[in-house]
């Protein structure tokens, strides 16, 4: 733990990309495999569950630090982070642990199917043998929050740099399922690794469009497609089996099981890039519609009438088997074209190309995104070839405007971690039938000057308290943005808004003047 603990130390107190790096090649270079898989693990996202109940961790630390319960609550909402809070308050013995990464691992994937006593006193004989470093990183791998400031670009980059191999060639092979207590990381990167049939390519990510359009040449250079809303994945088909990955890694398959039959249609060796759409009747359905089948561990006939799934096909990436992820756009969309032409089903359609002459014309194209149940544009080079990760300058998206709504601040509560000492998580409520009533909450908008105006403005303002969370006089309006709306009977407003957050606090506005339920409501019919 001592050497992973550095390493931690290392990437939290540095900004600077270079370092984050070499901290990591150094960690590579030194340390032994087992222990280097577990740190590529838990840098790139790969956490084990939760082996302990944080309602019992917090109970032993109080116990242990001989503290009054409610004195730990109260730490802990001002420190904002529970590992952090069990290591500032429990004794400390200052006895480095011995232990490796690896072995700590497996015993905390061990210590989960253990009973309450027997993981007590597991827990116990940790947090009597750690410096006060390693208990914190020990503490954030225990209650399932490690997360440190670096992308899994920036890991697969480290090991480029340690095994000398192209970190794209990295990124692949680290893709698809594998477990850290399991993998042989010197296997998994070698040439001679055995074939994995579904493993999946790297997904190429693009930026919001943030330079103008004389920045980018000729519109004619580019391909001008629709930002669909659903679940961007992969199709794989190889060896006659269907393998269906999303963005975030986790395999789709039994989830969409529509696409079976692919394996049978497509040949063997093809991996298409695209979006996965609730579409019926020749109509995209709302993404409220999408949730509905990842939320399903069973998918039922009913299920499968009611929400039919097609992938919005916009990128080939294997063709024949063979990888053409450094074919120009252009050449990859005429093969794309090939394959999708030559098997007709209604699972598999085309992302339909853009016409446009000028610039000036783009933004009318974004505009009329909504009422095609799309988020805006994608922009895409003809000649780029399909990276890994996200990557600036040769695919843009350009999202439609969202939609907005101004609204009265009835609820807050403390932030975490930097913002714990601030009131930063509020509830807002809109009128209905001269009654206000609750329908979103967001933290996310404001400046750090506005946050402590705001912060200062409900300490003066708390009519009750309920735990961490106070009510507050309805005074302040704010202005909410969010990308959907659907219907919710489990909200009281009977509405759910998707990805809201504070586009702006409206001091020229007073709570008489906020929407409506209603306003939200004819906002919903009309998408």
């Amino acid at each position: 733990m001592k050497a992973f603990t550095q390493l931690y130390t290392e990437l939290d107190q540095t900004t600077k990309t270079n370092d984050k790096v070499q901290s990591m090649v150094n960690y590579f270079t030194k340390t032994d495999a087992k222990d280097s898989i577990w740190a590529i693990a838990l840098l790139t996202g790969r956490r084990p569950k939760r082996p302990i109940k944080t309602s019992d961790m917090k109970l032993w630390a109080t116990e242990l630090a001989n503290v009054p319960f409610w004195l730990f609550e109260d730490s802990y909402a001002v420190v904002g982070d529970l590992a952090e809070t069990i290591s500032l308050l429990i004794p400390m013995q200052n006895n480095p642990s011995e232990k490796s990464l690896n072995e700590v691992m497996n015993e905390i994937l061990f210590i989960q199917s253990k009973e309450e006593n027997e993981k007590k006193e597991w827990l116990l004989s940790y947090w009597n043998n750690f410096t006060k470093d390693e208990l914190f990183v020990f503490n954030k791998l225990i209650t399932g929050s490690f997360r440190v400031g670096v992308s899994a670009q920036l890991v697969f980059k480290a090991l480029s740099k340690a095994y000398n191999i192209d970190d794209k060639v990295v990124a692949h092979k680290l893709m698809g399922t594998w477990l850290p207590q399991t993998a042989d990381l010197k296997e998994m990167l070698s040439d001679e690794a055995s074939a994995d049939n579904s493993k999946p390519y790297p997904f190429y990510l693009a930026y919001q469009l943030d330079v103008p359009f004389a920045d980018l040449g000729d519109v004619h250079d580019w391909q001008l497609e629709r930002k669909y809303d659903g679940i961007r994945g992969q199709i794989i088909v190889r060896n006659k089996e269907v393998h269906i990955w999303s963005r975030g890694e986790e395999l789709m398959t039994d989830k969409f099981i529509e696409f079976e039959e692919l394996k049978d249609l497509l040949p063997n060796g093809t991996v298409l890039d695209g979006e996965v759409l609730p579409f019926k009747e020749e109509k995209i359905m709302s993404f409220n519609e999408m949730q509905k089948r990842i939320g399903r561990k069973n998918v039922s006939k009913k299920t499968l009438q009611d929400v039919p799934l097609c992938m919005m096909c916009y990128d080939l990436l294997e063709y024949n088997g063979e990888d053409i992820r450094k074919l120009p756009l252009k050449e990859r969309r005429r093969l794309l074209e090939e394959i999708v032409n030559a098997h007709p089903v209604n699972i598999l359609k085309l992302s339909p190309l853009l016409e446009c002459d000028a610039w000036e014309k783009v933004d009318a194209l974004r505009t009329e995104s909504k009422l095609l149940g799309c988020e805006g544009l994608m922009l895409k080079h003809k000649d780029s070839i399909y990276e890994t990760g996200r990557r600036r300058g040769k695919w843009w998206k350009w999202k439609v405007d969202p939609y907005t709504v101004d609204a009265v601040m009835i609820y807050a509560q403390s932030g975490h971690g930097r913002r714990a000492n601030l009131f930063t998580d509020y509830t807002f409520a809109v009128w209905d039938n001269g009654e206000l009533v609750p329908f979103a909450k967001a933290y996310s908008g404001l400046t750090d000057k506005e946050l402590m105006e705001v912060d200062a403005w409900i300490k003066r303002n708390t009519i009750e308290k309920f735990g961490p969370v106070r009510s507050v006089r309805a005074e302040l309006v704010f202005e909410i943005a969010f990308e959907g709306i659907n219907a919710s009977p489990r909200h009281k407003s009977g509405i759910a808004l998707r990805f809201p957050r504070i586009l702006r606090w409206r001091k020229d506005k007073n709570k008489d003047e906020i929407n409506t339920k209603n306003d939200l409501l004819q906002l919903l019919n009309s998408v």
